[in-house]
């Protein structure tokens, strides 16, 4: 993943979806501007106790930055589900101006239509990418800790088989920037929960302590889901960036700032 200013505002971009030109795509960060050092200064959520019109005018400004088409970026109240949404003309642009519009109780959205931007929101939970150049299709999905246990990536994957004859063999993946391994500690509970829905939890769960703690590894549950469903690991960039302990703090987290925390997003269209 690579980190770029557009007019002062960072925005991130994963490198292997790059490479295709007839799409966009994006990771916002928490940054306004240099300037603007302010805790939710480039919060794209309505639903965090923002100013709605600072949310508008975020929206805007990246829609600009990145030649959004107007009306193009298109939100779900995301609900930790695995609920996927296939966009049409009659769900495009839902929720870019109000959280009530948004799609229903969805947690990942699915399209082929140009202009279309999907978008999810984020402060902790994995964003992920999808894209099909074979069929031109796009996705992006949230997935949380209840999301990755109900496999939301894999049942996207089947939402792009069934509604566009996608194959996972053709398709490109962004893991992007979300709480990793190192600060993402659950209870006994959670991972009782891991076992019985992911099975083989060694490789799922580090750092055993012996009050039946661990730390969940979002990326690896993640990523195996996306390369046993059949995408060759090449074609899966995981950013690898944790958004709680980071250095560079270029992304909001829950879990560091509690209610101080706004939502970056992360979106992808067809142009």
């Amino acid at each position: 993943m690579m980190t770029r200013k557009i007019d002062g505002i960072p925005v991130s971009f994963f490198e292997r979806l790059s490479r295709y030109k007839e799409i966009g795509h994006f990771v916002s960060t928490r940054m306004g501007s240099d300037n603007d050092p302010s805790c939710k200064a480039f919060n794209l959520s309505f639903n965090v106790g923002d100013a709605m019109r600072r949310v508008l005018d975020n929206r805007r400004r990246l829609s600009e930055l990145l030649r959004i088409p107007p009306g193009g970026m298109t939100t779900a109240k995301q609900v930790h589900g695995r609920h996927v949404s296939v966009i049409d003309k009659s769900t495009a642009g839902k929720g870019a101006g109000n959280y009530d519009e948004a799609i229903d109780s969805t947690d990942a959205m699915v399209t082929n239509m140009a202009g279309i931007c999907p978008m999810v929101l984020v402060a902790d939970c994995v964003p992920i990418l999808l894209y099909d150049p074979k069929k031109k299709v796009v996705g992006a999905v949230h997935a949380g800790w209840k999301g990755t246990l109900g496999r939301i990536v894999r049942k996207t994957l089947r939402v792009f088989r069934e509604h566009f004859d996608s194959s996972p063999e053709d398709m490109v993946a962004g893991i992007g920037p979300s709480i990793g391994p190192c600060c993402f500690q659950v209870g006994p509970e959670v991972i009782v929960q891991i076992e019985e829905m992911l099975g083989d939890h060694e490789n799922h769960v580090r750092r055993r302590a012996a009050d039946g703690t661990g730390y969940f590894d979002l990326w690896r549950a993640n990523h195996r889901q996306l390369v046993q469903a059949g995408l060759a690991e090449e074609n899966v960039e995981l950013a690898g960036v944790c958004t709680c302990c980071h250095a560079s703090r270029l992304y909001f987290s829950h879990r560091g700032e509690k209610a101080k925390a706004g939502r970056f997003g992360a979106g992808i269209w067809i142009r």
